[in-house]
């Protein structure tokens, strides 16, 4: 998939485009399925009440509202998200309606390092932390396939040098 152009500068291309790693949708789904679970549950209990279609109703609000909260909006979240590579820049961007983002020029970055626990390293992801020339190390948690852009990164600001 691949970054609008309209937001490249003249002479600049994509190197990496990626989302967050897909275990940030773990308890989302998990969410879904116990709400979707329990309402089943429960509405086939009250199926023999005269006030079924009532509890029904109650029940479909109550789960469409939990699901909607718990799972539609942070996998709007995760989709919103992006971190991208470019061959001269860093680009965070986050948000749907209310968009933020952060650009790190590759001429400002010094150090690049990862990190990822022993369950990361099975799933695949880590933390990407980058230190520019003036601020604070910047963490980008639940990087896809962490090493790999470390390496890609690191050979961009070398190359930049």
């Amino acid at each position: 998939m691949a970054y609008p152009d309209e937001l490249l500068v003249a002479g600049e291309r994509v190197v990496l485009h990626t989302h967050p790693h897909w275990k940030m949708l773990i308890g989302p789904v998990l969410v879904f399925l116990v709400t979707v679970g329990a309402a089943a549950f429960l509405a086939a209990l009250v199926s023999a009440q005269s006030w079924a279609l009532v509890a029904w109703i109650a029940l479909a609000v109550v789960a469409v509202g939990l699901v909607g909260r718990f799972t539609v909006l942070p996998f709007v979240r995760w989709r919103t998200t992006h971190f991208v590579v470019t061959t001269r820049r860093v680009l965070v961007r986050e948000g749907v309606f209310s968009r933020s983002g952060m650009d790190i020029p590759m001429s400002r970055i010094n150090t690049v390092q990862f990190r990822h626990t022993v369950l990361e390293r099975v799933l695949g992801c880590g933390t990407l932390v980058v230190e520019s020339a003036s601020d604070d190390p910047l963490e980008f948690t639940d990087i896809p396939a962490v090493e790999r852009v470390h390496a890609l990164l690191y050979q961009e600001v070398a190359d930049d040098a």
